[in-house]
């Protein structure tokens, strides 16, 4: 099975990739900023509200898909400084049980798009 699942924050904004993408029983889902939903502006307040809005855009297209952080079995993270590494794992922590963490990667990035500090992307387990 292969679909290509847009959302109304991504079909709003216009952008040109699905919010995310459904091969067998694994949810690709494209990589996501701290923007308000459905408009290309981010959240006021720096690292931690940024993280905050990108985790609840997350938390969005999972529920989209029916799925929760709980099926989330790899992220990538991106950040435009990595000494704001600490910041982001602030919040993301709360978004995961303890013994639930996704594996992970993080790297700095020179830039990301609408100048935000962090981008996140992710895959979670679809099946029964």
């Amino acid at each position: 099975m292969l679909q290509f699942i847009s959302s109304p924050a991504v079909k709003a904004a216009k952008l040109p990739f699905s919010a995310a993408t459904r091969v067998g029983d694994v949810l690709y889902l494209s990589g996501c900023l701290g923007n308000v939903p459905g408009k290309m502006e981010l959240v006021p307040g720096g690292m931690e509200a940024e993280a905050r809005q990108t985790m609840e855009n997350i938390k969005s297209v999972l529920a989209e898909n029916g799925l929760t952080f709980d099926q989330v079995f790899k992220a990538t993270v991106m950040l435009a400084d990595m000494k704001k590494w600490a910041d982001f794992n602030k919040v993301y922590v709360t978004y995961f049980h303890p013994d639930r963490m996704p594996a992970r990667s993080a790297f700095g990035a020179s830039a990301l798009a609408l100048g935000a500090q962090v981008e996140v992307e992710c895959m979670a387990y679809c099946g029964k």
